[in-house]
């Protein structure tokens, strides 16, 4: 005979999830966010955040966004919760508005954590490695698609 099943009590589900996602929150997205601003931070005491706005300034104008918002891409391409991270840290600084965010939001989206995806799931999975490249190159250029579109629509 089979054991009798009872049906979850709906506060224990929701304390369940709870749970989850405060584990989620301390053990990845939150420890990304606090890297960010530390990056940050070390980028705008050493100067090379202003070098890096001058050496990306070109191709950032492009997108409407100063040089400066590569920093995100670059962040959001280790990790989105990075890539937020420093979005807000350059919010906070005065270097990005909330138009800036706004074209970047999607790039960080498109091409968001690639370089944990390719350890954590395109390894594991047996991706043939030739592939890997226009994988990330076809993520990239539907970031630059998405930012000119929202500049556009801006």
């Amino acid at each position: 005979m089979s054991a009798p099943t009872s049906n979850p009590v709906i506060t224990d589900i929701f304390v369940e999830g709870a749970r989850k996602g405060w584990n989620i929150a301390t053990t990845s997205t939150l420890p990304n966010v606090v890297m960010a601003f530390i990056i940050i931070k070390a980028l705008n005491i050493t100067g090379a955040l202003d070098a890096m706005g001058t050496l990306f300034a070109p191709v950032m104008g492009l997108f409407g966004l100063p040089g400066e918002a590569a920093a995100v891409l670059i962040g959001g391409w280790m990790s989105m919760g990075g890539g937020v991270g420093v979005a807000i840290g350059l919010f906070d600084k005065g270097v990005l508005t909330g138009e800036h965010l706004a074209i970047l939001a999607p790039a960080i989206y498109l091409m968001g954590s690639q370089v944990q995806y390719l350890g954590r799931i395109l390894g594991v999975i047996g991706t043939n490695a030739r592939r890997i490249p226009a994988m990330i190159i076809i993520s990239v250029i539907n970031a630059m698609l998405a930012m000119l579109l929202m500049r556009v629509i801006i």
